[in-house]
């Protein structure tokens, strides 16, 4: 079974930025709308910040104007810049398909945000 592989994480602190990015095997990848999600331990995973094949984008408001998603679709890869970091942000993210059958669940990658 395909498994996104996401990577980027780190500690950073308030105000700071990261860029993470997922890579997703085999030769679909294009044809999907793609998204970033994010769960902290008790939390529901929630999406916040997605695109389609066709590059419209939406994001949540929590991180809107913050968080820039992208995607190289020649290189299977989706990317998501996040500056003006803050400590809510604080979860371990990970990439996924948006609509219709998910991919597995990969690792994710863990973003912490100190005050």
């Amino acid at each position: 079974q395909i498994q996104p592989v996401e990577s980027g994480g780190a500690l950073v602190q308030s105000g700071g930025s990261l860029r993470l990015s997922c890579y997703v095997s085999g030769n679909i990848f294009s044809f999907y709308e793609m998204g970033w999600y994010r769960q902290v331990p008790g939390k529901e995973r929630e999406l916040v910040a997605r695109i389609t094949s066709d590059g419209d984008i939406n994001y949540d408001d929590s991180v809107k104007d913050r968080f820039t998603i992208s995607r190289d679709n020649a290189k299977n890869n989706l990317y998501l810049q996040m500056d003006r970091l803050k400590p809510e942000d604080t979860a371990v993210y990970y990439c996924n398909r948006v609509t219709g059958w998910r991919y597995a669940w990969g690792q994710g990658t863990l973003v912490t945000v100190s005050s």
